[in-house]
């Protein structure tokens, strides 16, 4: 059995494609980048073990328990262990890409958020504006002919 696998292709109840790399649950996953990289949780809790040079205070481990949405940064060379947070949890579906890839997904995202919608938004005004011009030009110019009647 594949314990983790890309799914790509299905699809979530929102209609959307799941992105991003799936752990199955009572399973644990082993990871040593090459490049400093970006571990993102997408869907579930994952306990993750980062293995690196002490660096914190007291008796912390470097275990961290990552929640949806958040995203660990993950130094060249620093083992990572993860595995879902709960093993009768559902699996955890997670992306990871190296630091470079994962700022051009965020400055291709934000270019989206931020010109791109906008732009479309803009269009589709402009659209309207001219159909209401149109309309009104036509409506002028019928209520002048009849008047002239």
């Amino acid at each position: 059995m594949n314990t983790l696998s890309a799914h790509t292709a299905s699809v979530q109840h929102s209609g959307m494609p799941a992105r991003g790399w799936l752990l199955d649950a009572r399973c644990a996953m082993s990871l040593r980048p090459r490049a400093r990289s970006r571990l993102h949780i997408i869907q579930g809790r994952a306990w993750v073990t980062l293995g690196q040079a002490h660096e914190s205070a007291g008796n912390e481990s470097g275990d961290l328990v990552l929640a949806a949405g958040e995203s660990l940064v993950v130094p060249a060379g620093a083992r990572v262990v993860m595995e879902p947070w709960q093993s009768d949890a559902a699996p955890l579906r997670f992306d990871w890409c190296a630091e470079p890839e994962a700022r051009s997904r965020e400055q291709a995202e934000r270019f989206g958020r931020e010109v791109v919608t906008p732009s479309r938004e803009l269009g589709v005004a402009l659209g309207q504006a001219g159909l209401a011009l149109v309309r009104l030009v036509r409506g002028l110019f019928g209520y002048s002919v009849s008047a002239a009647s």
